[in-house]
């Protein structure tokens, strides 16, 4: 029931975010606010998320709403898969981070890599693209695809990650505690059925 209120509130706040850009009076601008501040206060009731930052965080989009981009790196070592630990949350994740704009996934991905993990790599094909809502992920604000990409370790260490507390390299029957928000075990699990089978078909909901 809460994910179906979640998507509800999405919806509201997509079509309140598209009529605040593009309308041409106050009326309508009075009345889109007035949704956008009913879907703020539907996410605030299902979520743990406080209202005052969901507030900001969708006074701060403009336009119309698309789903954000969340790029993950796959690196594999000797049967083991490079994991970074969360600063904020002291758990662990595979590194990446939001799509900047002006570089394309696969770039995103070597830079998310380096500063989180301090590790250069090559990324050499996209093994999933998974909706957040449709997996095993936290109720989040905004619709999320995370895009997996497979990455080529080239073993050289540049320097200790930025944004990160540790990183480390583990096997699949030793996986650490999770950064649930950000990796599932189900897509760790995915993650290692594409090292067993390199010709593993494409993942995309």
């Amino acid at each position: 029931m809460s994910k179906y209120w979640l998507e509800i509130a999405q919806e509201i706040q997509s079509i309140a975010q598209a009529g605040l850009e593009y309308c041409e009076n106050d009326y309508d601008r009075e009345r889109y606010q007035q949704l956008r501040d009913l879907s703020v206060k539907i996410m605030h009731s299902i979520t743990d998320i406080p209202l005052e930052k969901i507030k900001h965080l969708f006074a701060s989009e403009k336009g119309y709403q698309t789903p954000k981009v969340d790029v993950r790196g796959v690196v594999f070592r000797h049967g083991k898969i490079l994991m970074v630990k969360e600063k904020i949350d002291g758990k662990w994740t595979l590194p990446g981070g939001w799509a900047d704009v002006g570089l394309s996934p696969f770039e995103n991905v070597v830079k998310e890599v380096n500063e989180e993990a301090g590790i250069e790599v090559k990324p050499v094909k996209l093994l999933a693209v998974i909706d957040k809502q449709k997996n095993n992920y936290p109720l989040d604000a905004f619709h999320i695809y995370k895009l997996f990409i497979l990455c080529e370790d080239s073993g050289q260490r540049t320097s200790k990650g930025m944004e990160t507390d540790d990183v480390s390299w583990f096997s699949r029957n030793k996986i650490p505690q999770l950064s649930e928000n950000r990796i599932s075990k189900e897509q760790i699990a995915q993650m290692f059925e594409f090292y067993d089978n390199p010709t593993k078909e494409i993942i995309c909901d």
